[in-house]
């Protein structure tokens, strides 16, 4: 039995107040005892397990501060078709899965992405072609729709006469009947006939979710959604029951839903789905509100229409209804965090939290686009911007959906990473996966560069982040945002041994060659939870 393990070699980036870079690291009893090579090596004894970093960087744990491992998780056991390369190869895994599961009386999973298909939206009658008599529910990559097939309708009891939902829409033919895809609210309508997903599997995609987190050098995380959504059951029992049974080894807080079909009167269920996640590895202290969707299908809110026949957008909670309920959750000592893509909803967002508890650390994810006068105010009222850098490129689903709708101006307001650092406002970064990959390093090759791995076509460059600021939001600021930043989040004397070797020192290489850089070792509290 080893007493302590001690990395040497460096270097070390420990992502502290100064960015300062050390060589050594000593971890005993699951705290780090040392920083420094004269510091460590004294120390090492007959029983210490030494790590040669050879020239691999020592970072503290990821920090991922807005991901659903418990969704990436299932996908992953379901048909997962995240990595298929277009409409075509999505329709031939699911032919392959269906083959390999002939009994399943739904096929259920997802992945999909807009891009691959025209105007973002595949239809029924595509899906009916391998499907056959099985009903079919399949999520979008960005979690905001659904693609079913005609069976699945028909159960559901949704056809032309079926009025769109307020906050979401039903794809429709050019005679008016349910094409094939559901947008937002609109995927609610298939809930009372999708199959119930036992206990059992919601655990066993916790633990799947839990592993790819850690595999890429997550220590910590923040689920952006404890409640019923798109389908999915409440977590908030998946959770407790995965922290009792010791299941959990990484460290969680969550965002307990805001039911946006009721109002303050949820107030104090909130408060007793507080008391109750409150275990040894797993918090849930903050309230997710999804002010409005996402830009490729215009459901994001914007301030000036869309170009074309899109209107403005969704806003999912009035800026009435924001006024009064953001009071009461701030007076319970809740911590918001919104999700808000478009122009409209985070001037929403913000609006709402003025002079209401900047010290609760209040977050917008997402941020994607921002008019330059709300920049300043994120810093001006304490409010964290929680971004997912993966998303600031020129892939498909920006060149092809998103730019076209918003047009010159708009669109070179996106992402404003920079901006918002230099304005001073705390950023802290996460994947959302499954809706982008998880790997940390893949956000920050984005963050630098402003470009997909293998492209030299960024989006809106000014707006891209020094390599040592991409990985402390990463780090230091997830920490920051869930109010962790005196335990974890920088390599400190006294703080938990949540700890990253990379296979490469990022700093070294090309900025090019970022995304390449992989996980040799992920530790928290001085436990190997991944080795390659």
């Amino acid at each position: 039995m080893r007493d302590d393990v001690a990395f040497v070699g460096g270097p070390v980036a420990t992502m502290d107040a100064a960015r300062s870079f050390s060589d050594a690291v000593l971890v005993r009893g699951g705290r780090i005892a040392a920083v420094g090579d004269a510091q460590v090596r004294e120390r090492i004894g007959p029983r210490t397990e030494v790590v040669e970093l050879g020239g691999r960087l020592l970072l503290p744990g990821f920090h991922d501060a807005h991901v659903h491992p418990v969704y990436g998780g299932m996908l992953r056991l379901r048909c997962d078709l995240s990595a298929a390369t277009g409409g075509a190869d999505c329709l031939r895994l699911i032919a392959e899965h269906l083959t390999a599961l002939p009994d399943s009386p739904w096929l259920l999973g997802g992945g999909w992405d807009m891009a691959q298909f025209p105007g973002g939206t595949p239809t029924r009658r595509a899906l009916d072609s391998v499907t056959g008599d099985r009903p079919a529910y399949l999520v979008n990559r960005d979690h905001h729709g659904a693609w079913v097939n005609s069976v699945a309708l028909r159960l559901a009891g949704i056809d032309r006469h079926t009025p769109d939902p307020p906050d979401g829409r039903i794809e429709r033919d050019p005679a008016g009947r349910p094409d094939g895809t559901l947008h937002e609210g609109a995927t609610r309508l298939m809930e009372h006939v999708l199959p119930v997903t036992g206990a059992a599997q919601y655990l066993q995609a916790l633990e799947e979710g839990q592993r790819h987190l850690h595999a890429r050098g997550v220590t910590s995380w923040h689920d952006a959604i404890i409640g019923r959504y798109l389908g999915y059951e409440d977590l908030l029992p998946t959770y407790l029951a995965a922290d009792e049974r010791g299941l959990l080894t990484g460290k969680v807080r969550g965002a307990l839903w805001w039911d946006r079909d009721r109002g303050v009167e949820q107030v104090p269920d909130l408060v007793e789905r507080r008391e109750r996640a409150r275990g040894r590895r797993f918090r849930a202290e903050t309230v997710k509100i999804m002010q409005d969707g996402v830009c490729e299908n215009a459901t994001a809110a914007l301030r000036l229409p869309y170009l074309g026949p899109d209107g403005r957008g969704l806003s999912f909670v009035s800026p009435e209804e924001l006024a009064e309920a953001v009071p009461r959750l701030t007076a319970e000592g809740f911590q918001l965090h919104f999700h808000a893509v478009g122009d409209r909803a985070v001037r929403d967002a913000l609006d709402a939290v003025t002079g209401n508890g900047p010290e609760l650390r209040h977050q917008i994810a997402h941020v994607q686009v921002v008019h330059p006068g709300d920049i300043a105010r994120f810093r001006e009222l304490g409010v964290a911007a929680t971004v997912q850098p993966r998303w600031a490129v020129n892939d498909a689903a920006m060149t092809e959906l998103t730019t076209p709708k918003l047009g010159h101006t708009r669109a070179s307001w996106q992402y404003p990473f920079r901006s918002l650092r230099t304005a001073g406002a705390v950023l802290a970064a996460g994947s959302d996966w499954p809706v982008s990959e998880a790997d940390p390093m893949l956000g920050v090759h984005a963050a630098v560069t402003r470009c997909e791995p293998g492209s030299d076509e960024p989006l809106e460059p000014g707006e891209a982040l020094d390599l040592v600021d991409a990985l402390a939001a990463y780090t230091a600021g997830g920490a920051w945002v869930n109010h962790v930043e005196h335990e974890t989040g920088t390599v400190e004397v006294g703080k938990a041994a949540d700890l990253v070797v990379l296979d490469a020192d990022p700093f070294a290489l090309p900025q090019e060659e970022i995304s390449g850089c992989g996980v040799d070792l992920t530790m928290v509290d001085g436990e190997f939870v991944h080795q390659r």
